[in-house]
Formats: C-alpha cells, structure tokens, sequence
C-alpha cells in the first residue's frame, strides 16, 4: 500500500527532513522533497520522487507547492513538517520584534498552512498521517531560547488541536519533541547552549537523526492507528512529561 501513498516533506534539504525524506522512501512511499534551500535540494533530486522550493511561511508558495506535487506525484497523504529555525540566542529583552516573527513564522505558522493546504484532501479521502516536528523546549522553555520556545509550544498546541478534530475522519496526526539532535541547525547554537541542553539529557548525548526518522516511520504508517493529537518524547529521558 504504502508505494501508492505520496509523503510531503519539509525541511528535506537537510537534517531531520532529510533522514525523513531518505527513511519513508526506503519504507516505499512517494517523497515529495520540500525546502527553501534551492541548493541544497537539488543535491538530493536523485534520492527522491521530487523536489520544491518552497517558502512555509508563506501561503501561496505552500497552495503552489501542494498543487505542483499532486500533479506530479498525487495527493498528499502523509506530510511530516520538520522545516525550521533555531531564531534569536539572547534574552527575551533583546530579542528583536522581527526575528521573533520569523521564528513563528516558520516553526508555527509553517505547519498551520502546510496542515490547512492537505487536510481536506487527507480526510475526503479517509486516511492521512501529518507529524509536526516539535522540541522538548516547547514543553519547558529553553532559557535565552524564548522565541523558539515559544514557537515549538504552539506546535504541540495545534498538534493536540488538530488531532481531535480529525480523529473520526481516518486522519492522525502526532507531535514529537525531540531533545538536542545532532544536525547542521545546531552547528550556529552557541556552545554554551548546546552543553546546557546536554546536560540535561540522562543519556548524556545528542540524539541522531536516524532515531527521529524511525519513529515518523511509525508514526506516518498504518502501523500507527489508534494514537493521534499525542507529543511523542525523543529526549534520551529529559521529558518531564
């Protein structure tokens, strides 16, 4: 079943996007790979069904983009948004007003309208998965973090919103907050930062993309089907709850 389905990937140019692009195509899906990197994406176009450039943040760079994959590949029934940004490291009182817009803007805004752009489809149809990439942070707030904080707080949110709106429709959609993942997002976090985060990690290590690429794999399946508008812990023990 799953060579018939078409998974829409954000972020996929890269990191945890790109271990999930690379993860549900070898499961057998369709990968739509989509990103605003132009570059980088087309280092990827042999290992995927397709490859878009594609703004989240903006709705109809999202509507064109939905639109050009259903004409290529066919509608969308899985889509996993890990495209993101770190945004500002500094106190809240420096923060300035148009990098926390663009932090939401893309982390939280992004999956509002990738979301808004499939979900009728996903739910005519009777079957849909959607995972938001969320982050430990959005459950206890990273210090000298708070736009990003605060941006991964409002993807549980819609998570848990959206799951049970659709939850009778056949479409499931799930949350994971990982802790610190060791992708190039995190090269520009300061040092001091990435060690607080480690610190706080039972395990006492960064987590790899593969660990996240397995469990969207479950999480994007059949497999999955009786779990929706639920956050998935990815922290290596740091979830508090």
């Amino acid at each position: 079943m799953t060579e018939h389905r078409t998974a829409m990937v954000t972020g996929a140019a890269s990191g945890i996007g790109l271990g999930c692009a690379r993860r549900l195509t070898a499961d057998g899906l369709r990968v739509a790979a989509v990103d605003v990197d132009a570059e980088h994406l087309a280092n990827i176009a042999e290992e995927v069904a397709s490859t878009h450039v594609c703004d989240v943040s903006d709705a109809d760079s999202v509507r064109s983009t939905v639109d050009a994959i259903a004409a290529t590949l066919g509608d969308v029934d899985v889509l996993v948004n890990c495209a993101g940004v770190v945004g500002p490291n500094v106190p809240v009182w420096e923060v300035p007003p148009d990098e926390w817009e663009r932090t939401l803007s893309v982390n939280l805004t992004g999956i509002f309208l990738t979301t808004r752009a499939v979900i009728d489809g996903m739910r005519r149809r009777g079957w849909g998965r959607i995972v938001n990439i969320a982050s430990i942070a959005g459950k206890e707030g990273n210090p000298n973090m708070a736009a990003y904080s605060a941006s991964k707080a409002g993807v549980i949110g819609l998570t848990k919103s959206v799951g049970k709106e659709v939850a009778a429709d056949g479409v499931i959609v799930n949350a994971i907050a990982p802790a610190v993942i060791a992708t190039p997002m995190n090269t520009d976090t300061a040092p001091e930062v990435l060690d607080y985060m480690i610190a706080r990690i039972p395990m006492g290590r960064l987590g790899q993309i593969d660990e996240v690429a397995e469990m969207v794999s479950w999480l994007s399946s059949d497999r999955c089907s009786f779990s929706t508008a639920a956050v998935y812990d990815l922290s290596g023990g740091r979830a508090t709850y």
